[in-house]
C-alpha cells in the first residue's frame, strides 16, 4: 500500500539546540519500516548540526533553498539550491546554515547509531510539538 502524507499532517520536531526543525515523511513510527528515514529539515541562519557520523547508514541531503557549508574530512565546502551531498556510512559531517536553509534528508537503513564527535547529547534530542521527545539513535 502506498503512503501519502502532507507535511502539515505530520509531527514537527524542534531541536533542543535552537535553530533546527524537521518533519519525517518516512520513519518506523509512520510507515512501520526501518529500511529508511526521510524528511525535510529547516535551519535558521547560523544553526548547525554537530560534527557527527552514522554507523551502518548511507546519508544524503538535497538542498532546496538557502546556503550552507558542509564539513567533511576533506574540508569545508559551500552548498546551495540544487546541490546533493552524499555521505557514505561512517563519514563524519556537519552542516551549517549561512542563511535560512531548507533541505530534504534521506538515511538508509534506519538501523544506525549516531556518534557525536563535536557537540553534546542534547544535539540528538528533538521535541515534538505535541510535547513528546524523539531521540535520534
Amino acid at each position: 500500500m502506498a503512503y501519502i502524507f502532507h507535511q502539515d499532517e505530520l509531527p514537527s520536531l524542534v531541536s533542543t539546540v535552537p535553530g533546527r526543525e524537521r518533519v519525517f515523511f518516512v520513519s518506523k513510527e509512520l510507515t512501520q519500516t526501518d529500511a529508511m528515514l526521510a524528511g525535510i529539515m529547516r535551519y535558521k541562519k547560523g544553526a548547525a548540526s554537530p560534527l557527527h557520523q552514522h554507523a551502518n547508514c548511507e546519508h544524503f541531503y538535497f538542498i532546496m533553498e538557502g546556503k550552507a557549508t558542509v564539513e567533511t574530512a576533506e574540508g569545508v565546502r559551500d552548498v546551495g539550491p540544487g546541490d546533493l551531498i552524499f555521505f557514505p556510512a561512517d563519514d563524519r559531517h556537519r552542516l551549517r546554515a549561512v542563511e535560512p536553509l531548507f533541505y530534504f534528508e534521506y538515511q538508509s537503513p534506519n538501523r544506525f547509531k549516531t556518534t557525536i564527535l563535536d557537540g553534546t547529547k542534547e544535539d540528538l534530542l528533538w521535541e515534538r510539538k505535541d510535547g513528546k521527545v524523539w531521540v535520534q539513535s
